[in-house]
């Protein structure tokens, strides 16, 4: 793991060399900073001048100035003054028609391109949804996704119809350092199959609507995302893989703070071709709904070589969710392999840690109409989805879920390092919420084809560490702790091969066994840390061999 963090930290040599070039001023234009007249017209035309005297800085000077979807073009940086708001159109034809609306600043195919200034770039999500509802009741606007929810109050517009903020295809030499984005309707930045990406001191605050990813970074190959601030409805910074002959590469993430409403830090949930050599380090998570750090592979791709090392967590949901699953139709079954996380401290509240948030996660829900034909569930919804189209659906209550390394049966994920890690669980386990106990274990779900979510296998006999189908895993310097008293064990380790623990410490354990071993071997203890009886406490057992 050594060589991935010493690869990811060398081949960043971009430079913006932006303010040395000619500046074009939107109002020399014709732009008005009104913050009410559409100026998409004189903002393109400074941008395509830039372009054509061989690059420069569009400048957006000090005022409100509203604008329709533009297009950057190479060699033009984008400058927001520190005292200019760009402002998305509310007019959601302004963006194309029924289910494909633009993404609202585009570029696609174009090089040394930038995005600076410490301005802020504003979504205007309240009022571009109220227009999209407007135009969708009237019949001006199709929706599909919309259409099928049978009660008006949840129904909602799909991604489709709803503009990203920043959409980047194809690109090379991409610069965005300094700027403030917020109030998207869908993603805030999609940044795609594009090659040398910096992102530095980036912030984003989304809370307005469903799907406000914090930054995306979708099959890009050396990018350096550093110093952000990310307060997000979704996932908070997350690489993705939409195509099976591409892949993430090369990736650093360092020294951010996030917020989210889904997970801070996530590889998936797309993962059709893969991730390799990503490193992720030095990142502050609070008031965050899921995982702290969510690394999935479920669509057939091939994630490899991750360091995660320095992550510091409070009032989350879930420590680390580790997934290898088989979502995809075909018969390409996804590969998922030498992870190393390093030095996490995570403390997981009963509560609800995000709530309050204006677009808090949704809460786990048992669908009351599972067997009614006109209730359309989409192909991939979970358990926290059904409420969108069941509103009579009920709530689930359950305990606190634990971390998770989890592969599918034949298809392990494999050499994973857990390593000088402390999760601290406010607990209480209660059976009358759900007795699920530890002689139940072969009854849990393998879920191979759901959507990957730490709380997707339900209830689970442990507490701390859940570790299922996997080949070669270390647990190194561990400590769980347990604040109240929970009738479950701390750690499950079940169909594993090669497991080695050493320097584990459980704190809080009011429940024997504490530790169960299923199915695993070899299996390497040493220093264990636990009160009471080593025979009581810890139990292993070995399966007969089938002959």
């Amino acid at each position: 793991m050594r060589k991935i963090i010493l690869l990811s930290v060398t081949f960043f040599t971009i430079a913006s060399c932006f303010s040395q070039k000619k500046d074009f001023v939107i109002t020399d234009y014709g732009a008005i900073s009104d913050g009410v007249t559409n100026n998409v017209t004189a903002i393109q035309h400074a941008i395509d001048d830039a372009n054509k005297n061989g690059g420069g800085r569009v400048v957006v000077p000090r005022g409100r100035f509203l604008t329709g979807v533009i297009h950057l073009k190479s060699n033009v940086e984008l400058f927001v003054h520190e005292e200019a708001v760009l402002l998305a159109s509310t007019d959601r034809a302004d963006y194309g028609p029924s289910q494909n609306a633009s993404a609202w600043i585009v570029a696609n195919n174009a090089k040394n391109i930038s995005i600076a200034g410490k301005g802020t770039i504003d979504g205007q999500c309240d009022l571009l949804i109220q227009d999209i509802y407007k135009k969708l009741k009237a019949g001006d606007l199709y929706d599909k996704e919309w259409k099928q929810y049978n009660d008006w109050h949840q129904r909602r517009p799909s991604e489709n119809n709803r503009p990203r903020m920043i959409d980047f295809r194809n690109c090379e030499g991409v610069t965005i350092r300094n700027i403030h984005l917020q109030n998207g309707t869908s993603w805030i930045q999609d940044y795609r199959n594009c090659t040398n990406l910096i992102m530095d001191s980036v912030h984003v605050f989304s809370n307005t609507f469903l799907n406000n990813d914090g930054i995306d970074i979708v099959d890009c190959k050396n990018a350096k995302i550093t110093n952000c601030i990310i307060n997000a409805a979704d996932d908070g910074i997350c690489l993705k893989s939409e195509d099976r002959n591409r892949r993430c590469e090369n990736i650093y993430v360092a020294n951010c703070k996030v917020r989210s409403s889904a997970s801070a830090v996530k590889l998936g949930t797309a993962s059709r071709g893969g991730f390799k050599n990503i490193v992720i380090k030095n990142i502050e998570v609070y008031n965050t709904f899921r995982s702290a750090i969510a690394i999935e592979s479920v669509d057939g791709g091939v994630l490899e070589d991750v360091a995660v090392e320095h992550i510091h967590a409070v009032n989350t949901g879930n420590a680390i969710f580790i997934r290898l699953g088989h979502r995809n139709k075909d018969s390409v079954i996804s590969q998922l392999r030498n992870v190393f996380i390093n030095d996490v401290s995570v403390e997981v509240p009963k509560n609800k840690p995000d709530k309050g948030y204006p677009m808090d996660g949704p809460e786990l829900r048992v669908p009351s109409k599972k067997e009614d034909t006109t209730v359309q569930y989409p192909n991939d919804a979970a358990p926290w989805d059904h409420f969108s189209v069941d509103t009579s659906s009920a709530l689930i209550p359950h305990n606190i879920f634990p971390s998770s390394v989890t592969g599918i049966p034949g298809h392990p994920v494999e050499n994973v390092v857990l390593q000088n890690i402390t999760i601290i669980y406010d607990g209480g386990g209660d059976k009358s919420l759900a007795d699920f106990p530890l002689d139940s274990f072969k009854k849990i779900p393998e879920a191979a084809t759901d959507y990957p979510e730490f709380s997707m296998f339900g209830e689970l006999p442990a507490w701390g560490l859940y570790v299922r189908h996997v080949n070669g895993i270390a647990l190194k310097n561990i400590k769980l702790v347990n604040k109240k008293k929970d009738y479950r064990a701390a750690l499950l380790v079940d169909d594993t091969q090669k497991a080695d623990l050493r320097n584990l410490s459980v704190v809080g354990a009011t429940s024997l066994p504490v530790l169960f071993f299923n199915d695993v071997k070899p299996l390497a203890l040493d220093n264990i840390k636990i009160p009471g009886d080593r025979d009581k406490t810890i139990k292993i057992n070995t399966p007969p061999t089938n002959k």
